[in-house]
């Protein structure tokens, strides 16, 4: 069969190029094997070689990528993810015209799962009444929680919506911090706040908390409530303990729903302290109506360098762990080398 070139110009290696190119040219690469055709990019220009038909379908992934990044950045594992599901043919992956939407933010922007993992996410929130999201920053486990607690209450499946976090550089001693309640949790909570006016805006966040419609607090904050027709996300869960966890999740009333989100390679708790997540996961795993997403670097939305840089970490830490094991192994040695040995 006859073989055509399309070329496609992106006019500037700016960061829409990188995105589709991916690292060392990774997403090129895995373009070649999905579509059967041959990729490649020349200066600003993304080049497309092969059987018409072929060549005409890989041009159609990358002008949907093109009117993506018109309303908002992709990183290079999200543009990876997508053209997966072009090629299954789940084009509902690629345009949030037609992708399932969580959220219109009031500036008209379609919240949307973005990756395998965050569309699992968003389905077992759905479906299950506990949901624990785990993984590192940067994968939108909060900020799409947040999106489903405001969709649900849209929806009046819900009549409150409450944000928790362990306020851990405080102790969770907020009495003794100089200030009023709110002065005094507003820095543990801001990404929180963020999350909220960045969907519905700085003056409804304002009514709503004022109305009591949303209720942001400390984790400690939540003892001794029972907590009813209520959307609940634990933010940082890693840095709550293991009393406070267990006082959480036996605060859930009738009607509600629990989102868990945290990191169990960021705690910041004391070291003689068990994480309250970290505990959990290995109690509840396996109990019906409770569900687990696990995110990894391939999920990060951030700016592309930021999945770069939790990989480094990662194989850095995986490194640090092997030498301290043959440390270990290498002081036992001579340890048993030097003891007297026995008649």
């Amino acid at each position: 069969m006859e073989k055509v070139e399309e070329i496609i110009d992106l006019g500037d290696l700016d960061e829409r190029f990188y995105a589709i190119v991916g690292r060392g040219d990774e997403n090129l690469k895995l373009f070649s094997q999905l579509f059967g055709v041959k990729v490649l990019a020349r200066g600003t220009e993304i080049r497309i070689r092969g059987e018409e038909e072929k060549v005409q379908n890989m041009s159609r992934f990358i002008r949907e990528i093109l009117k993506e990044f018109a309303k908002g950045p992709l990183s290079s594992g999200e543009v990876r993810e997508r053209a997966k599901a072009f090629v299954k043919g789940t084009t509902e992956d690629v345009s949030p015209d037609t992708e399932e939407v969580v959220l219109i933010t009031y500036r008209k922007k379609a919240i949307v799962p973005k990756t395998e993992n965050q569309r699992i996410y968003v389905r077992e929130i759905r479906e299950k009444d506990i949901v624990f999201g785990i993984g590192p920053a940067g994968t939108g486990k909060t900020y799409l929680a947040v999106a489903m607690a405001l969709a649900l209450m849209k929806e009046n499946k819900v009549s409150k919506i409450i944000l928790t976090r362990p306020a851990v550089e405080a102790g969770e001693k907020l009495g003794f911090l100089p200030g009023t309640i709110a002065e005094k949790v507003d820095p543990y909570l801001r990404p929180l706040y963020d999350a909220l006016y960045d969907m519905v805006g700085y003056d409804k966040t304002a009514y709503m908390l004022e109305k009591n419609i949303i209720e942001i607090a400390p984790l400690a904050f939540m003892r001794g409530r029972t907590l009813n027709d209520a959307f609940i996300i634990l933010d940082e869960a890693q840095n709550s303990t293991r009393e406070q966890m267990k006082m959480f999740l036996t605060r859930i009333g009738f009607g509600s729903k629990v989102v868990i989100t945290g990191d169990i390679t960021q705690i910041d708790l004391p070291k003689k302290e068990e994480s309250g997540l970290v505990e959990a996961i290995k109690v509840l795993k396996g109990i019906e109506g409770i569900g687990f997403v696990q995110f990894g670097r391939e999920d990060v939305v951030r700016h592309p360098i930021v999945a770069r840089i939790i990989k480094a970490y990662e194989e850095y830490e995986k490194k640090q762990g092997a030498g301290q094991e043959k440390g270990k192994r290498s002081r036992k040695q001579t340890s048993e080398q030097n003891s007297p040995q026995s008649p």
